[in-house]
């Protein structure tokens, strides 16, 4: 209902149009987009050091991180592939045996 008002239309390309040119005006500001790389980096960084914290903590008190877990979930996944294929070699020879 809203969307067909010519109004609101109005405002709503006008407002595109100025957040537009202010983005526009932000990224073309070396100062602003070092300030924002520098923001990121930081960020990057913090988050290492958090995930890095976050291990020794839970290895602490002996308990599996996310790396942990995904490693046991390749090793069971190694298994099921190891065991499907001695279960089809087992049927192989089972077959065979049969005849």
């Amino acid at each position: 209902m809203l969307k067909n008002n010519p109004v609101v239309k109005k405002l709503v390309e006008s407002g595109e149009e100025r957040v537009g040119k202010l983005a526009q005006q932000l990224m073309s500001n070396e100062k602003f987009v070092m300030m924002v790389q520098t923001l990121v980096t930081r960020s990057l960084a913090a988050k290492g050091t958090l995930d890095g914290a976050l291990r020794s903590a839970l290895s602490a008190m002996n308990l599996p991180s996310t790396a942990d877990v995904e490693q046991l979930r390749n090793k069971v996944d190694d298994l099921e592939r190891l065991l499907s294929s001695v279960e089809s070699k087992v049927d192989r020879l089972v077959s065979a045996r049969k005849k």
